[in-house]
This record gives structure tokens, C-alpha cells and sequence, in this order.
């Protein structure tokens, strides 16, 4: 009984071992001889055998730990079907976008040639219902938009504009025909939008201050103004434009549709983040829109604001997916960089900021996560969402700027795959709602206080 045990346990560290070494091994030993020889050691010898043989393992590369930003574990709460959703994303954006992030980041420009590959995921719209789009949770919408920016903020950010603030803005406010005309065309990427709110002398103030005008004449909205940072819309089919209405000053949304006169996008340049976004700076100058195409059910800001509150958690998974992205990269090139003759992730100070990067990394997806469970039961508030935007874009920028310190000098190129999610974690920090705005929306709620200024 005892011969049998030790050849089993002979046999189950064997199992471990590939079979090309196990070949150039046997050129070396007479293999039956080890065999008949392990056979005849009793328990004690046996079982220090297996002690030397464990940590010969562990030394050894191939038995590292894997490289998973999920140090929480949080993917074993996702159903089957909601992982499958989430790997087959995973797989997307590592085989189609990771390639090609860095070349079209450099250069600024756009590629259009993913746009139907990224249509075969099914995954636009993903938490609405009806028209076409999937109806899935919110949760699983977060967890795309940390899937997306854990590989390219950039693509990610394309992303959520289309599905989430222009697809959403018709979702929340748009009549039912144009819903029907719109959502499905969306939903299948054959029509891509853009979400115009922000101006050029108005960010932040934009609820109180908007300078975009429109006024009815003739049965037509005639629409002036300008609108800057707008992502996509330089290749839009549709575009939302908000506006204030000259007479009772309450804020309308319109549709306006690619080629119609008096609407010029023209692409900013020079951006150091989010350099695959194309945000464009719109001239609207007597732009004419018919009533069918203004959004039916906006007829105050709070609307606008309904359609950033829902998609504000997604922001905040994104800067998940940023800070993850960073981190995982930061990790991988530690286990491979060698210095004094050791890969540096066997350092106390590279494994103290490793840590302290996976600390802020795990808070920041729980809080998301809770959020996302908040929003699918219908409790989330502003100040929700808003708690998380402040907490997450913070974190990623510390997240970030470690990723870059482990690297020494390398972390400013490219090649490396972080110095990207350096600068994208810029972007974030201040895209929907800064995070004073977003401070003072849950200071406000803890208070009882508004210390807006008016």
C-alpha cells in the first residue's frame, strides 16, 4: 500500500510537468529506475521529496500567480451568462483593439474599421429595454465599460457616448417614433450618435449658463450656438444638441442628423488624453430643426440631468477599468524586468506600491459594483453616482501614477502599455462632472447644504 501511495503522489507531481521536458529528461535518467526508486521510499523520505519538488516549483516562473485586477474576486457574483457576456468582450478588445490602441492613440485618429466587429457583440444599449437592445442589467452595462477601458480608455469613451449619452438621451426623452426610428439602428451600430451638452465658456455651469439658443419660427427650431469637447461627432449620423429656449429659457433637446445645414463639426487637436476620441468643437449657426426631431420629453434641464445620472456609474467603472488596465500592465512588466539580477517585483518598495495599486483598485470595483446593484434596484440617487465618480477618478489617478513608477523611465512609452492609461486617467478626473461639482452634489446630500453658487 505504501509503494502504491508513493508511486501516486510520483505521478501527480509528474502530471504538472510538460511532456517535451519529461522527453529531454529521459535521454538523461533511466526514467523506470527513478520510478522502481521512488517506489521503495517510505513516508518520511517521501514526504521530503515532496517538499523539495513543491518549492522547486514555486521558484519557478510558470508558477507565479496570474496576472487578474479581480483580487476580490467579484467576477463568481456574475451568473454564467453574465461572465460570457464579459469574456466575450475581454476577448474583443484583446485580440481587435489591444494591437492597435497605441498606433491610433499616437496618431489621433479613429479606427472606423472595428465599429461593425464591435457591432457583432450585441452589446449597445445593453441595459435597455425593448427597440432591439439586449436588457440586461445595469451591473453588466458597468462591467462593459471597465472591460473596454481596462484595454483602451479611448475606445471605451467612444463607447459610452454612443450607447449610453446619445442612445440614452433618446431612451429617457425621445418620443416613442423616435425611438422606434432610431434605438434599433443604434443598437446594431449602423448609426452612430453624439452627445452635445458642454461649451466653450461653459462646463460645470452649464445646467444655469447654457449660451446655445433655440427659438421656434415657422414650425421650425432654429438653433445658435457653439458646442466643444463632443466626442464622435465628427462622424456622427445623429447628434444631441441641447439648447435653452430664447422665451421661457427651459432647456430642449434636439436631433440633429448628419449634413444638416447650419451644423459644422470641426475635430480638435493637440489633446494629450483620449487622443482616439474624435471631440469636435460644433458651430450651430441658424441651424433648422424640424418639431418632429426635437426630443419630445425634455423640456428641463432635470431631464438632461436623468440622462447623466444613468450614465454616470458607467463613468466610474470606467475609471475602474482605466486604473485595472494600469495595473495589470504594471504588474506584468515587474515579473519580467530584471535588475541586480532579480525581476523586480521581488522588491519590498515595487511590491508596496503593487499592493497599495490593488488596494485602491479592489475599493474602487466594490464600490462600483454596489453602485451598479443600486442602480438595477432603482435606488440610486445623484449623489450615489456622484460619490463614486469623486472616489474613482481620484483613485485611478494614484492607480496610475504608480503603474508608472514601477516602470522607471519606461513608463512613459507607449510600448509599455501604461503611460496611455496615465494620461486617459486625466480625462476621466474631469469628464461628467469634475470632481468639485461631483464633491459639492454629496456634500449637499450630507449637509442638508447647498454650496452651489448661484
Amino acid at each position: 500500500m505504501s509503494i502504491f501511495k508513493n508511486i501516486k503522489q510520483t505521478f501527480s507531481v509528474l502530471k504538472s510537468v510538460d511532456i517535451a521536458a519529461i522527453a529531454k529528461l529521459s535521454q538523461k535518467i533511466d526514467l523506470g529506475e527513478v520510478m522502481k526508486t521512488v517506489g521503495e521510499l517510505d513516508d518520511r523520505q517521501m514526504a521530503g521529496l515532496m517538499r523539495m519538488l513543491k518549492t522547486k516549483a514555486r521558484k519557478g516562473q510558470h508558477n507565479l500567480p496570474p496576472i487578474d485586477g479581480d483580487f476580490y474576486d467579484l467576477s463568481l457574483k456574475l451568473t454564467p451568462h453574465q461572465r460570457e457576456i464579459q469574456l466575450k468582450v475581454r476577448q474583443f478588445m484583446e485580440k481587435e483593439i489591444k494591437p492597435i490602441a497605441n498606433d491610433f492613440w499616437n496618431r489621433a485618429e479613429f479606427p472606423h474599421h472595428i465599429i461593425p466587429k464591435m457591432a457583432e457583440l450585441n452589446i449597445c444599449g445593453l441595459a435597455y429595454k425593448g427597440y432591439g437592445c439586449p436588457g440586461e442589467s445595469f451591473l453588466m452595462e458597468g462591467i462593459m465599460a471597465m472591460e473596454l477601458a481596462r484595454i483602451d480608455v479611448s475606445i471605451s469613451t467612444f463607447f459610452g457616448v454612443h450607447s449610453g449619452l446619445a442612445m440614452g438621451s433618446i431612451y429617457l426623452c425621445g418620443s416613442e417614433e423616435q425611438k422606434q426610428e432610431w434605438l434599433p439602428k443604434m443598437q446594431k451600430m449602423e448609426a452612430i450618435g453624439a452627445f452635445g451638452l458642454t461649451e466653450p465658456n461653459v462646463g460645470s455651469a452649464v445646467a444655469g449658463g447654457m449660451e446655445t439658443t433655440c427659438e421656434l419660427i415657422d414650425d421650425e427650431w432654429v438653433i445658435n450656438g457653439q458646442k466643444k469637447w463632443i466626442g464622435n461627432a465628427t462622424f456622427s449620423d445623429v447628434t444631441i444638441i441641447w439648447a435653452r429656449e430664447k422665451k421661457t429659457h427651459a432647456v430642449k433637446g434636439f436631433l440633429v442628423r448628419k449634413g444638416n445645414p447650419g451644423y459644422k463639426a470641426e475635430k480638435m487637436a493637440d489633446k494629450m488624453a483620449l487622443r482616439t476620441v474624435q471631440n469636435a468643437l460644433i458651430t450651430l449657426t441658424d441651424c433648422r430643426i424640424p418639431e418632429s426631431d426635437r426630443l419630445q420629453k425634455c423640456d428641463h434641464f432635470k431631464d438632461t440631468a436623468q440622462v447623466l445620472k444613468m450614465t454616470r456609474a458607467a463613468v466610474a467603472w470606467q475609471a475602474v477599468g482605466c486604473a485595472r488596465g494600469a495595473y495589470e500592465n504594471a504588474l506584468k512588466y515587474t515579473k519580467k524586468r530584471e535588475q541586480f539580477g532579480k525581476p523586480i517585483a521581488r522588491f519590498q518598495l515595487i511590491q508596496n506600491h503593487l499592493v497599495e495599486m490593488v488596494a485602491n483598485l479592489t475599493a474602487m470595483q466594490t464600490m462600483c459594483f454596489r453602485l451598479s446593484e443600486m442602480q438595477d434596484q432603482e435606488i440610486m440617487t445623484d449623489e450615489h453616482a456622484s460619490l463614486a465618480k469623486v472616489f474613482c477618478s481620484m483613485r485611478t489617478r494614484d492607480v496610475v501614477s504608480r503603474a508608472r513608477e514601477v516602470m522607471g523611465g519606461n513608463g512613459i512609452l507607449l510600448e509599455h502599455n501604461v503611460a496611455r492609461f496615465v494620461a486617459d486617467a486625466e480625462a476621466i478626473y474631469s469628464y461628467e462632472g469634475t470632481k468639485e461639482i461631483n464633491s459639492l452634489i454629496v456634500g449637499r446630500a450630507i449637509t442638508g447644504y447647498s454650496a452651489f453658487v448661484s
